[in-house]
């Protein structure tokens, strides 16, 4: 099925969902004005010149263009210091040497949003055989879970929290796929309160994965130490071909540092190899991808409500990340809608998604990601385990149009094979 044969239902269906988020629309452009002006005023403030794209080789000393950017991060997300790497191979990786930062052996690490996403497990020890995890390096690991309607326990937090074996507490702001909505910042901040109640020298370290540049204000602001996440999400802006961040407090930093490459050496080595101007210019661009992104959300929980189908967050709550969930209740329609994605997407739309086994996760996993660079959250893509209730969850979409093109050919392709 090409874009030219969606049907006129879906059509229609889709323009009425368009004009009714006009104001939802309108809300995610004022945040994208706001964390642009940020993002330019620290290119400013930087002096950002064409000598910061050139590129470094071999171990990397001296690169302007990396030392640089490392500073507007830190400047943009309001950290004290910040690492921003091609060296970070994903958002796990860079999640994971944050995480090496904040604990030592004998310590433990307190997850206050449940179980944390299914990559991580294995860092932890949770999963996997142990080998060059936390678990394995001496590092306990406890667990608050989220209450039955979702929400933070912050009792529970409290009370776990104040064991002073707690050097580190661990918040992912996203679902990941769980079955429950994205925490915002002020949800951030009130598990910070909790924690700090009763352990104020507790590192806390939040996965923003999918959540930078969805609000006016990152973690940080709030109290969190560090935030990690990867540049083949929201930051990179569609163009940075790899690579993660991690920004808080300087001293931990270099402990992150010095994780990712060894100690003596830190943050002053890593060869940029050309990479710099899609780094810049992916940041520069993120604010406004991340809108686009959120558009195209939004337009699809429009559209699959209409349908018939359970979505999270509906289409005009509140976001605070660029994922959208959907249920669709039997495998044959999450094959259906991710292969509707797949056929929408510039790249490899001629091929149909299968499940297969990805590395880091317990169940097959069915990915849908036409994507110019490989495993871009950013771009259009959907993904989701094969396992009941059979949850998709789309994120991405670096232009809306693209976007709702996409999202029309997945609901199109369900309702030909249904109707």
């Amino acid at each position: 099925m090409g874009l030219s044969n969606i049907s006129p239902k879906v059509r229609e269906l889709a323009n009425k969902v368009q004009a009714e988020l006009s104001g939802v629309f309108a809300q995610f452009d004022c945040v994208a004005e706001d964390c642009t002006s940020k993002v330019m005023s620290a290119f400013q403030e930087f002096r950002v010149s064409e000598a910061c794209f050139a590129g470094t080789t071999g171990y990397g000393y001296n690169d302007l263009g990396r030392d640089t950017l490392d500073k507007i991060y830190a400047r943009v997300f309001g950290a004290e210091s910040a690492l921003v790497r091609i060296g970070f191979v994903n958002g796990t990786h860079a999640i994971a040497t944050a995480l090496f930062a904040v604990c030592k052996p004998g310590d433990t690490l307190l997850s206050v949003t449940g179980i944390p996403y299914d990559t991580l497990q294995c860092t932890i020890g949770i999963s996997g055989n142990g080998d060059g995890s936390l678990k394995f390096y001496g590092v306990d690991y406890a667990q608050v879970d989220l209450l039955s309607n979702g929400e933070p326990d912050l009792e529970g937090i409290k009370k776990f929290a104040s064991d002073t074996k707690v050097a580190a507490v661990l918040i992912q702001r996203s679902r990941g796929y769980g079955n429950r909505r994205a925490f915002g910042v002020d949800d951030i901040e009130k598990i910070i309160t909790a924690v700090r109640a009763v352990n104020p020298s507790a590192n806390i370290l939040v996965d923003n994965c999918y959540g930078e540049f969805t609000e006016n204000r990152e973690p940080l602001a709030v109290g969190a130490d560090l935030i990690a996440g990867s540049l083949i999400k929201n930051p990179g802006g569609g163009l940075a071909p790899t690579g993660g961040y991690i920004a808080g407090r300087s001293d931990l930093i270099e402990r992150a540092a010095i994780r990712l490459t060894t100690p003596g050496i830190g943050g002053e080595c890593g060869s940029t190899l050309g990479n710099n101007r899609l780094m810049y210019q992916g940041f520069f661009m993120a604010p406004h991808i991340v809108a686009q992104a959120l558009k195209t959300t939004a337009f699809c929980a429009g559209m699959m409500e209409n349908l018939g189908f359970k979505t999270s967050p509906s289409a005009t709550e509140a976001r605070h990340d660029i994922i959208q969930m959907i249920e669709f209740g039997s495998a044959e329609r999450l094959l259906k809608f991710c292969a509707g994605i797949q056929h929408g997407s510039p790249v490899d739309s001629y091929v149909t998604p299968v499940p297969w086994a990805m590395p880091g996760y317990d169940d097959e996993v069915v990915m849908a990601a036409g994507a110019f660079v490989q495993g871009s959250s950013i771009e259009l893509s959907c993904d989701g385990p094969m396992r009941e209730p059979y949850i998709g969850y789309m994120q991405g979409g670096l232009t809306y149009e693209s976007g709702k093109l996409g999202v029309m050919l997945a609901a199109d392709e369900i309702l030909q094979a249904e109707y």
